[in-house]
């Protein structure tokens, strides 16, 4: 009787453990920050949107995976930008999905919206939606070039906070 409790949980547990694995890879991104300078533009300072990323944010692209966290006003901010999975886009080719922390402890009593600015120059704002800890928005960035992306967000206590990244 033993051995057929056992048989139909091992299939199980070995789902249970590539579904733990699979969620473990973003944990697993940083510390290859590249320091080239020629990513900043004349819109770099002029938005007042875009921190030197020099100091103190990492960086992964692993698979396709794109992970940076920044400081801003005192909150952890992480970017993650992944291509979408066939059949799953939210608005476009890729997910942009941002989590803020303050203390360790994630905020989910904020309203963000997100702007990207495309490398031929074109813009598009969009506001996210809940994804768990994440907030999330859909964006077309299949094409080549640097894309700005830049977040406004409003904590529960009415101010507002601003900033950014460059992706790739």
């Amino acid at each position: 009787m033993k051995k057929l409790i056992q048989k139909p949980f091992q299939p199980l547990s070995a789902m249970a453990f590539a579904g733990l694995l699979a969620a473990a890879g973003p944990l697993h991104a940083s510390g290859d920050h590249a320091h080239g300078h020629d990513d900043h533009g004349s819109d770099h300072h002029e938005s007042g949107l875009m921190d030197d990323d020099h100091h103190g944010s990492s960086m992964g692209k692993m698979g396709g995976m794109f992970l940076k966290k920044k400081m801003i006003d005192g909150y952890e901010v992480s970017f993650h930008v992944m291509k979408a999975k066939p059949g799953k886009e939210m608005g476009g080719s890729h997910d942009f999905m941002i989590k803020v922390e303050k203390d360790g402890k994630v905020l989910s009593d904020i309203v963000m919206n997100t702007k990207v600015k495309h490398p031929n120059g074109s813009s598009e704002t969009k506001r996210t939606m809940k994804m768990g800890d994440w907030l999330m928005a859909g964006y077309d960035l299949g094409h080549k070039g640097k894309h700005q992306m830049m977040i406004l967000f409003k904590t529960a206590d009415g101010k507002k906070h601003k900033g950014g990244v460059y992706y790739p």
